[in-house]
């Protein structure tokens, strides 16, 4: 699908500043991290005070991939109101700019993508007790109200794309505009999985200007929101922790009972009982910040005792 030129004033992109989201929507997770199948079962979980069900649609639940549109939606919002608008709830972009700021090759099967993804985001339902802009509903929503492609037909059928134009959901929007907890994205975040994509989101979400945090291997699992049991995602996890693949993060296994140092500790005889890998901690620290970018196994040995324990 050719893309056309469209009106400059028409429009809300390009996006010229940095990549941002609402804090909360990195520290949740609402999105099938599958892209290779249509996820039909409901998504349901509870994490202390915090509810959140969401329901596929008729295409399928909103995955991983599927919110980059969000994401990008919610940059130009903040690039918005960091010029002093106040931003309207529809946004026009063109897909040009959306593949551009991904690193998505804007041609071919991508538009066919775009029009995917917004099936996915307009069908999949969503609940949650979690309240934003000083409001707390009892609804159900879809990340958005509406959705339009405009194009116009060649003389031979061909149907050429001009503008998208999305209407974010109140959730959201009032997140973005009255709360203003937004974080900045890095770019390579666009290159992840979808597991890593959620390490990292937690991880930035958590770690703010500390130099790390700790967090439960179970608690961690269903806040990626992996269908995975827990030892194939301790598995998966010490793959991505061995590569240091997540940007600006280095990520440490505590306790593992299949680590070198727990298995060394047993033989002699300093630890009495093999742990449990639902006592495993992970240590998310921030490598820009206070340590070298020497490496993960370097920091095998610190003490993170002081390091805050995510509940």
């Amino acid at each position: 699908m050719e893309q056309l030129p469209v009106s400059a004033e028409a429009l809300d992109s390009p996006l010229h500043g940095a990549v941002k989201n609402d804090r909360r929507m990195m520290v949740w997770n609402f999105f099938s991290l599958d892209t290779s199948r249509s996820r039909t079962e409901t998504l349901s979980y509870r994490d202390g005070d915090i509810a959140i069900e969401v329901r596929a649609g008729p295409m399928g639940m909103a995955t991983m991939a599927d919110k980059e549109l969000l994401i990008y939606i919610a940059s130009l919002m903040v690039e918005k109101m960091n010029r002093g608008e106040v931003p309207d709830q529809i946004f026009t972009f063109t897909a040009h700019d959306f593949f551009r700021v991904c690193g998505t090759a804007a041609a071919g099967s991508a538009y066919e993508r775009i029009k995917g993804a917004l099936d996915r985001l307009q069908g999949t339902q969503v609940r949650t007790n979690i309240e934003t802009g000083g409001e707390g509903r009892d609804e159900w929503f879809s990340w958005i109200k509406a959705a339009r492609l405009d194009y116009r037909r060649t003389a031979g059928g061909k149907r050429t794309l001009k503008a998208i134009q999305v209407e974010l959901c109140d959730w959201l929007y009032r997140a973005i505009l009255k709360d203003n907890r937004v974080l900045t994205y890095d770019r390579k975040y666009f290159e992840l999985t979808p597991l890593e994509r959620r390490l990292y989101e937690i991880a930035r979400a958590h770690c703010g200007h500390q130099r790390g945090f700790r967090i439960n291997l179970d608690k961690l699992r269903h806040r990626v929101g992996t269908e995975s049991d827990l030892r194939r995602f301790k598995y998966d996890l010490r793959k991505i922790a061995d590569t240091g693949k997540i940007p600006e993060y280095g990520i440490i296994l505590k306790g593992d009972p299949a680590s070198p140092e727990i298995k060394a500790a047993l033989e002699r005889g300093t630890l009495k009982r093999r742990p449990k890998n639902a006592t495993v901690l992970v240590v998310f620290w921030n490598k820009r910040r206070y340590f070298d970018e020497g490496g993960i196994k370097a920091a095998d040995g610190w003490n993170f005792d002081g390091f805050e324990l995510v509940d």
